[in-house]
């Protein structure tokens, strides 16, 4: 059974729609790169996969379960507001979450947090730093030995030496317990060194689906004189001009013409140039 499947799954709050048709699957042991803008619709199809949100039309299902109305007991969710009990201690809390779940690894937990730098156990978990608190709520995520790992924004409250920490026990999960991970985040230069498969989302729909490398060798950028576009074939995504030059974003590129220079995207190259567009679309 894959790990996350989407069937036609929208969710509409009175006349907006936050996720419209989208169906996608994620197959077993990937890393996904959750990404699109703010206001795309990522927190709310993290929220439906963890079965905290219900959809208004389609559904999706974890390991082949329909996901509305339950967290599935091999999934864990981390969601923005990393839910904690701010008047306990670490390992107070520990315990605490340990007591509630069925299935449940205190050596995990423990042995996550002893990956981690200043994790205080005896320290009253309101009185660390967000980005402490984060690192906890994640080790607390590992704790119920999830086989999908959902993470909405895990990086965000983190400097650059706890997201390097975060990103290898990340890995160290992966790599050990066949975890899949889906993480939606901002920092695509973090998510590029770690993710193997990419969800673009927005305006509540999947622009990108795909295993990142597969995805990046169907796209071009090519640079080349504004006068000449019409030489270039292929599906435009997005576009920037100069009066003298062109730069342009393609999928299923036609061989590059005289005159321009291709290569291939990185990954902030492409979602940039999707994104672009997406702003283009709604001007």
């Amino acid at each position: 059974m894959n790990p996350l499947t989407a069937t036609a799954v929208g969710k509409r709050y009175r006349s907006r729609w936050a996720v419209r048709d989208c169906s996608f699957t994620i197959p077993e042991g990937k890393v996904v790169a959750l990404v699109g803008p703010n206001g795309a619709g990522k927190s709310t199809l993290l929220g439906m996969a963890a079965g905290i949100v219900r959809p208004t039309t389609g559904g999706l299902s974890a390991f082949g379960t329909p996901t509305a109305g339950r967290t599935h007991p091999d999934v864990s969710y981390l969601g923005q507001n990393r839910s904690l009990y701010h008047d306990l201690t670490v390992r107070e809390l520990t315990r605490a979450v340990g007591s509630m779940n069925d299935r449940w690894s205190t050596d995990r937990v423990h042995e996550v947090l002893g990956l981690l730098t200043g994790v205080d156990h005896d320290a009253k978990v309101g009185t660390l730093s967000a980005g402490t608190r984060t690192q906890v709520a994640i080790a607390m995520a590992l704790g119920r030995l999830p086989r999908l790992l959902l993470l909405d924004e895990p990086l965000s409250d983190l400097d650059p030496l706890a997201r390097d920490e975060t990103l290898r026990i990340i890995m160290t999960e992966v790599a050990d317990r066949g975890t899949t991970v889906v993480m939606s985040s901002h920092l695509l230069t973090d998510l590029r060194e770690v993710c193997d498969h990419i969800l673009l989302v927005d305006e509540g729909r999947v622009q990108v689906d795909g295993d990142i490398e597969e995805v990046l060798a169907r796209h071009r950028i090519l640079v080349g004189p504004a006068a000449d576009e019409s030489s270039v074939e292929g599906t435009l995504v997005s576009a920037t001009r100069t009066a003298r030059q062109s730069t342009l974003l393609l999928r299923e590129a036609a061989p590059t013409p005289k005159g321009w220079e291709g290569t291939e995207p990185d990954l902030e190259s492409l979602v940039m140039g999707y994104l672009r567009a997406s702003r283009e679309r709604r001007r």
